[in-house]
């Protein structure tokens, strides 16, 4: 089974790590959000790839769901102490070296993908792991910050804000000129299930079908595209999608989610399954927290075959089987 997956960050990577629990025949290719793409220190910092890396390849800490296992911090510390900043962004000893890679083999003329490629022959993370994009694109979010709109990064809202303020607007900069990297609608055109795994939605997900082409791949690849909530109960089973969720008006539930993505229109195909082409909704079938069935027929009403089933990652037994759930979705729509 070919199974393409488009990912974020902590979120995304723990569901892969079920997702070869459940399936470890498949063949499985991740399209990573470099939406979160920051520059520091003059390093080119990818956190959702490195996310997924780091967690399938055995060296994240797992405390965190970012960054690396047995971190030491003493470049941080030294930068600090020339008043080289940010200091809100918390890059380690051995996160440095990843970054370091990556940023000279950009400046000798290798394109993102081929970086992230040379990267993972170290982490081995039992994925093919590709960028959305080779081009440069950043989510910017728009505030209020002393009585004045300003833009500023994602990360800057995220990390160092902590979402604290509402963002009016989230914008992923440079997506509009953006290609998909080599190898990112040809995986989705060869897929026989897309999965959206628990990732943000807005800044993770949507940035990724921002780019130009992917959208419209996934409408037209034919396959079932199978998501599951980020949302348990109204709320954001981790960090802060609700807020910009609201950015984008969007309610912050499971239902809200699934119509946000948009319930893809079908037809009979002689494989089973069929999708009518230019639909614009994505999703085939979603699945919503057991806590949230009361939104399954909210869900179906909207086109969206729905089901509730247990969806917190608590351990790798628990996301395994939220796996087998969508898998198994997935195996519905297409009879």
């Amino acid at each position: 089974m070919r199974i393409v997956v488009l990912a974020g960050g902590i979120g995304g990577a723990r569901f892969l790590r079920g997702l070869k629990a459940a399936a470890p025949d498949a063949d499985i290719t991740v399209i990573g959000n470099t939406g979160d793409d920051i520059h520091l220190f003059g390093l080119k910092v990818c956190p959702d790839l490195d996310t997924v890396m780091y967690t399938l390849g055995g060296g994240i800490n797992e405390e965190q769901g970012w960054g690396r296992a047995d971190e030491t911090f003493r470049v941080k510390e030294e930068l600090a102490a020339y008043g080289v900043g940010p200091e809100w962004f918390g890059l380690g000893d051995r996160d440095f070296a990843t970054h370091i890679v990556r940023t000279q083999m950009l400046g000798a003329g290798y394109p993102l993908s081929a970086v992230t490629e040379a990267l993972c022959a170290r982490w081995k993370p039992g994925v093919r792991l590709l960028p959305m994009s080779d081009d440069r694109v950043e989510t910017h979010v728009a505030i209020d910050e002393d009585g004045e709109r300003k833009a500023i990064h994602f990360q800057e809202y995220w990390v160092r804000m902590r979402a604290s303020v509402p963002a009016h607007a989230v914008v992923p900069v440079g997506a509009e000129q953006a290609k998909p990297a080599p190898g990112v609608l040809e995986a989705i055109a060869g897929a026989d299930v897309v999965l959206f795994p628990p990732s943000n939605p807005v800044v993770s997900i949507g940035t990724i079908l921002a780019v130009p082409g992917i959208r419209a791949a996934i409408a037209d690849a034919g396959v079932p595209v199978i998501g599951l909530s980020p949302i348990v109960g109204d709320a954001p089973v981790r960090g802060m999608a609700d807020k910009v969720l609201a950015a984008v008006g969007v309610e912050s539930t499971a239902a809200a989610v699934a119509k946000y993505y948009g319930g893809a229109e079908r037809r009979p195909s002689k494989g089973g399954g069929g999708r009518r082409k230019g639909s614009p909704g994505l999703l085939d079938g979603w699945l919503v927290d057991s806590v949230d069935a009361d939104a399954v027929a909210e869900v179906e009403a909207a086109g969206i075959r729905c089901r509730a089933v247990p969806l917190m990652m608590t351990d790798l037994d628990a996301t395994a089987a939220m796996v087998r759930a969508a898998l198994a979705l997935a195996e519905e729509v297409r009879a």
